[in-house]
């Protein structure tokens, strides 16, 4: 292909991809979430206890801390453009599983879906570091962790009206749609990459991700050349291990995650219990928790053109601690503290995924510490609706819940404070 050709191709590829990945994204908490508008319905339908309740969010929170090994060796062995694949179908066969009207396919279809997110969790950050130049990585991070609120948003809204019409079966089963189209447009994505450039296809194997190098074209983006690595690297995994900053992002992210998936968990019924709303309206009111996140996912990296990382993450802490606070001392003015909740929770996950590409000096060293980050963390935050849930039921109020909000994000800041100080 003569260099005038190859330009006028990139322009398409590029948004094709970006739109890939937002798609993706949407399956990545949406799913989760769907759950918490009506775990009412399901609990007396089922006679599911408060504590199996809670696993229903809890499940796939702890599928992305025990699967993150094997979601590294399945990207590794069968490629990005694969895994991407299998995280899309699983969460297809997942969504179907789950809305059986049983209690065992309830939780099976659970840790199904669960497994094929931690694939995607895994793989997408790789995906943006390998196929995006430096200076344009922070912003499409940007785009993909807005995504995945404005997926959360749109499940929050909708779950409740769609079971209260239909039934909550059909209202957890229709979000699959989201994961079917996120196929088509991924594939046709790698189909058109493969035609016009000459790049890996499906079919090739894991050469993309592990070996090079691969020419990726971005929109207005200089090409970029993933670096020849080895996989079997182990110098490189044992200073991993080794590295204290490696750990205190782990805990950054386990504060974060844990926060969030305690909140989105429970949001509904403390807006309910304590300020009134109806099971409909608390579960549209906590989508302004979910759609507030896109103003800090996509902040963030403006922000990182001019600031230091250790700034950024220090100022989301500030903000996160705000929500917890303020639903502990004035939960009928939720949606202000919904407002700092919400930025801060986008801008946290946003700011940690920056720092896995900025800290990585391979693609296999992000591979690896995305998911030990990512693995380790969510194992710490698959607590967060088991123990926000149950002090609120040993309490029977919502003070001590909050208060273990606030410890999770004040973990956050401070433990990403002290992991980011060295970074460039």
């Amino acid at each position: 292909m003569s260099g005038a050709a190859a330009r006028a191709a990139r322009s398409p590829i590029a948004w094709l991809l970006t739109l890939a990945i937002v798609l993706i994204a949407l399956n990545l908490r949406g799913t989760i979430v769907a759950v918490a508008p009506v775990i009412g319905p399901i609990t007396s339908d089922l006679g599911l206890s408060t504590v199996v309740a809670g696993l229903l969010t809890s499940i796939p929170v702890l599928c992305f801390a025990v699967a993150s090994p094997l979601a590294s060796a399945v990207i590794a062995r069968l490629g990005a453009e694969r895994a991407v694949t299998i995280s899309l179908l699983g969460i297809v066969a997942g969504t179907l599983l789950r809305s059986a009207g049983s209690s065992a396919a309830l939780i099976a279809g659970t840790v199904l879906i669960g497994v094929s997110i931690t694939v995607g969790n895994v793989v997408v950050p790789v995906v943006i570091r390998r196929d995006f130049a430096p200076e344009r990585v922070g912003i499409v991070t940007g785009i993909y962790t807005s995504a995945l609120n404005v997926g959360s948003m749109i499940t929050s809204l909708g779950t409740a009206p769609i079971a209260e019409a239909t039934g909550w079966p059909i209202a957890l089963v229709v979000w699959g749609a989201f994961a079917v189209i996120a196929g088509v447009v991924w594939c046709a994505s790698v189909g058109v990459r493969s035609a016009l450039l000459g790049a890996p296809t499906l079919g090739e194997g894991p050469q993309d991700l592990v070996t090079g190098p691969i020419e990726v074209i971005t929109a207005s983006i200089p090409v970029v050349r993933a670096a020849a690595t080895d996989a079997t690297e182990t110098p490189e995994r044992r200073s991993l291990f080794r590295r204290w900053s490696t750990w205190g992002l782990t805990l950054a992210f386990a504060g974060q995650a844990f926060g969030y998936y305690g909140l989105t968990a429970w949001i509904p019924t403390l807006l309910h219990s304590e300020v009134g709303l109806s099971a409909a309206g608390a579960g549209a009111s906590s989508s302004v928790f979910q759609i507030l996140a896109v103003v800090g996912a996509l902040g963030v990296p403006v922000l990182a053109l001019r600031w230091h990382p250790v700034w950024i993450i220090g100022l989301v802490g500030l903000l996160w601690l705000v929500m917890p606070l303020g639903l502990l001392f004035a939960p009928h003015l939720w949606l202000v503290w919904s407002l700092f909740g919400g930025v801060a929770q986008g801008g946290g996950i946003t700011i940690v995924f920056i720092i896995i590409v900025r800290m990585a000096t391979t693609d296999v060293e992000a591979r690896r510490l995305s998911a030990l980050v990512q693995g380790c963390g969510y194992a710490l935050a698959s607590l967060g609706p088991l123990v926000v849930g149950g002090v609120h039921g040993a309490t029977g109020g919502w003070t001590a819940p909050m208060l273990v909000v606030f410890v999770s994000v004040l973990t956050l800041g401070v433990s990403g404070v002290l992991s980011a100080r060295r970074l460039r």
